[in-house]
């Protein structure tokens, strides 16, 4: 049926219809479009689109376990993700693969020139591996900065207002420590040093400004920051303290295993050996425990009443010997009781031969106590004694008494014979 062929009122209603109908579908695709827009973004957020990242890449010796998107560890969380991973060229023989990654904000702020190292660590048993970045320590700078770089004469530096909020974006000279005239991140504070040392001109950022995007990237050679230029500045965070894969250990381990086994062997055939030994000693304990075993059975025996009469004691020891034995013993202890009486009464007997002599020298200790002139006068009677005798001794009629005879000389030997010349002659 034609439209023109419906009534007023059905073309009325019908326009009406096609008129809400459309306005649904265009509610419908709002809504979709909505929806698409929200899973975009919330797609975005979740990855970091949106997200200020810094881009740092290292050197390996084995790309095995990892692959581009894979996580990056900082500190045991995620802080971003691999983007780049290429062999180096055929001619390089100093690196074999390079690996790029990029650290979403704030993680990067925890890299700086000193301490911060990139590892290549085992994540599983099936060969994956992977990178994690180490933070910074003193006295290190921050890899990328967020302030405006300006490069300006000593002199326009020495004329720049409020001169505190200018940061030194240089290490003044370079590669030298010891004789810096300044240093990264410092106030400008030795300009006229610079000026007298012949630099003209010093590198410098604005610190009263922070830009949402990275303004600079430190250069180590250079020891300066440089302009940040967005996918091409990037930071190199030395070669990878890299750790073997697991596949290679596991071949090492293999390869060692299989090297020992030659020895294990031989263990085993050692090992059975002694245990077939061991089997024949068993054998031959057995026979000689058959054997032995009427012996321990007479033994056995003769140690089972050991207590009662006629045992093994009275065969070692016989009646008669042990009669004299005990005789013997009777008599010693008889004696032994008579010399302790004796020697009792000698000791008593000497007891008092000693009181005796104690009382004899006490006496003599007090009678020469009472008279203290009594040793004199025996000393001067054994003196006049002494020069009687020597008296009697030179006396004329007692002289010969206490004359000494004198010692008897040596015999002369015999002269000789008198002989005629004659004599002594014939003796020639």
């Amino acid at each position: 049926m034609a439209l023109q062929d419906l009534t007023p009122q059905l073309r009325t209603r019908l326009s009406r219809m096609e008129k809400a109908v459309g306005w649904f579908v265009m509610l419908a695709f709002v809504v979709l479009a909505c929806g698409f827009i929200y899973y975009i973004y919330n797609t975005a957020e979740r990855k970091g689109w949106f997200v200020v990242k810094a881009t740092y890449y290292t050197f390996v010796r084995d790309a095995t376990g990892l692959k581009i998107g894979d996580p990056v560890k900082l500190m045991g969380f995620d802080a971003g993700a691999v983007t780049d991973i290429q062999p180096m060229p055929a001619h390089q023989y100093n690196y074999n693969v390079y690996v790029e990654f990029a650290l979403k904000a704030p993680n990067y702020g925890y890299i700086w020139t000193e301490g911060s190292r990139a590892k290549i660590n085992a994540a599983d048993f099936l060969g994956k591996r992977t990178i994690e970045v180490t933070r910074g320590i003193p006295p290190g700078i921050p890899t990328y900065i967020f302030h405006p770089l300006l490069k300006l004469s000593v002199a326009e530096a020495r004329n720049l207002p409020d001169l505190s909020r200018w940061l030194a974006a240089e290490r003044v000279p370079p590669y030298e420590r010891t004789n810096t005239l300044v240093w990264p991140n410092e106030p400008l504070s030795h300009l006229d040093e610079l000026l007298a040392a012949g630099y003209t001109n010093v590198l410098v950022m604005d610190s009263s400004q922070t830009r949402k995007l990275m303004t600079g990237v430190w250069n180590g050679k250079d020891d300066r920051y440089e302009y940040y230029t967005n996918g091409v500045s990037k930071y190199y965070l030395g070669e990878s303290d890299e750790s073997p894969p697991v596949t290679e250990r596991l071949n090492k381990l293999v390869s060692q295993v299989e090297s020992n086994l030659p020895n294990v062997f031989a263990v085993t055939n050692q090992l059975t050996e002694v245990l077939a030994r061991g089997s024949t000693l068993m054998s031959n304990l057995n026979l000689v425990a058959l054997n032995a075993q009427p012996g321990v059975s007479n033994i056995v025996a003769a140690t089972a009443h050991l207590d009662h009469p006629g045992a093994l004691g009275e065969w070692l020891l016989p009646t008669n010997l042990n009669g004299q034995i005990e005789g013997t013993l009777t008599n010693a202890s008889a004696a032994m009781a008579s010399a302790n009486t004796n020697l009792t009464v000698l000791v008593e007997n000497l007891n008092r031969s000693l009181d005796n002599l104690a009382n004899l020298t006490s006496n003599l200790n007090a009678q020469v106590q009472a008279n203290t002139n009594l040793l004199s006068a025996i000393s001067d009677a054994v003196v006049h004694a002494d020069q009687f005798v020597q008296g009697l001794k030179h006396h004329w009629l007692l002289r010969s008494a206490f004359k000494s005879k004198a010692p008897q000389a040596a015999p002369s030997p015999p002269a000789d014979k008198l002989r005629t010349p004659k004599d002594k002659g014939d003796s020639h």
